[in-house]
């Protein structure tokens, strides 16, 4: 019998837990040749996640938790579950129930076919917002653009199943910003994804404000390319030559006016084109010691405060 290990970051959740436990157990309960395990990782949850999931656990020995010493984020938290993970494939899904459960027999299916990764492609029902519709699908095609992993229109989300040889792989990362999007895209195996309906919460309210969305973003596309620092030096070269162009101009108007006032037209040119320069590559040093001192202290992605096995 197989067994399929299921990874789910919990963020104050305690209206949930107990309803997706309940779902995945139903959808299991027509796999006869599948068992399954739920890891729950409490990322720093603030109200009663961890007491939910404590009474989960001493009622069900297929509920497995992780508690985080403080929140540490989404990522980390699939991170910690897929490092505790022992299936032969690991499902990560998110505990509001806007990840179908019901789709998890079409994933294994597509597993037992053959394919490593079977990543999902997340569309919204009409009640979404246009505006979340639209910064989703913004968000997709600047990353595939600026970056060099390419990510098809709504199939970024953490919602997807990784074969055991393939959850090794996820193991052996060290990144300090986790992007297991573009990791799962960029580290290759055979990969098939599928259609979902992204369902409503159920309950609590959603911590992804559009702060968070925004740096992950960013996180993003930092993590696969540095086509944003050739952007930023583009960019500095073209005002600078902007000013050059204008200032040579106006040099010549002052000239032909006979307004120019002797010496400031040169030094102003000088100043901008050299400020502008200095400025391109302070940006450019600034960005890659950033990225390098971060990583170079190998801290770890999170810290285990409690655990039930």
């Amino acid at each position: 019998m197989k067994k399929i290990s299921i990874v789910i970051p919990a963020h104050n959740e305690e209206g949930n837990v107990a309803l997706v436990h309940e779902k995945i157990k139903e959808v299991f309960s027509r796999l006869n040749n599948y068992d399954f395990e739920i890891i729950f990782v409490n990322d720093g949850s603030r109200d009663n996640t961890q007491q939910k999931l404590e009474e989960l656990s001493q009622q069900f020995d297929k509920i497995k938790y992780i508690e985080f010493s403080r929140n540490f984020g989404h990522q980390p938290a699939v991170k910690a579950g897929m490092d505790h993970a022992h299936g032969n494939a690991v499902i990560s899904m998110d505990g509001d129930l806007q990840h179908p459960p019901e789709l998890i027999p079409e994933m294994i299916q597509k597993w037992e076919e053959g394919y490593d990764v079977v990543y999902t492609i997340r569309t919204y029902p009409k009640e979404i917002s246009y505006f979340k519709r639209k910064t989703s699908d913004f968000f997709y095609q600047l990353l595939s653009s600026l970056s060099d992993v390419n990510l098809t229109k709504g199939g970024g989300s953490d919602f997807r199943l990784l074969d055991a040889n393939a959850v090794e792989v996820m193991r052996t990362f060290n990144e300090d910003d986790l992007f297991l999007r573009g990791l799962t895209s960029w580290m290759g195996f055979k990969q098939t994804g599928i259609e979902f309906t992204a369902a409503e919460r159920i309950a609590g309210e959603s911590s992804y404000n559009l702060k968070k969305m925004i740096k992950f973003a960013f996180t993003g596309i930092t993590a696969f390319s540095v086509k944003p620092l050739y952007i930023a030096a583009y960019l500095g070269f073209l005002f600078s030559g902007i000013s050059v162009v204008g200032y040579a101009l106006y040099v010549i108007y002052a000239f032909v006016a006979k307004t120019e006032i002797s010496g400031w037209a040169s030094l102003i040119m000088t100043i901008v084109f050299f400020g502008g320069l200095q400025l391109i590559i302070l940006g450019i040093i600034g960005m890659y010691l950033g990225k390098i001192f971060k990583q170079v202290k190998e801290r770890p992605n999170y810290i285990i405060k409690n655990k039930n096995f």
